[in-house]
């Protein structure tokens, strides 16, 4: 399960498609130089990202795998 807690780099490196659902939010994850330390909720407080519907599309995302 994808937390708030749990890093950018941790969720791309598991589900590399996730990298859209990222870019949904107008976050360009990928090539970000913070992404192995940066908590996904960190990255939604910092950009203003509703950060329980970016949960719930990363989620589906792990399930559906």
């Amino acid at each position: 399960m994808v937390t708030e807690n749990t890093t950018i780099e941790e969720v791309l490196s598991k589900y590399p498609r996730a990298n859209k659902v990222f870019l949904k939010y107008g976050l360009d994850c990928s090539g970000c130089q913070i992404a192995e330390y940066e908590s996904i909720g960190h990255a939604c407080r910092i950009y203003g990202i509703d950060i329980k519907a970016l949960l719930k599309d990363l989620n589906e995302l792990a399930q559906a795998k």
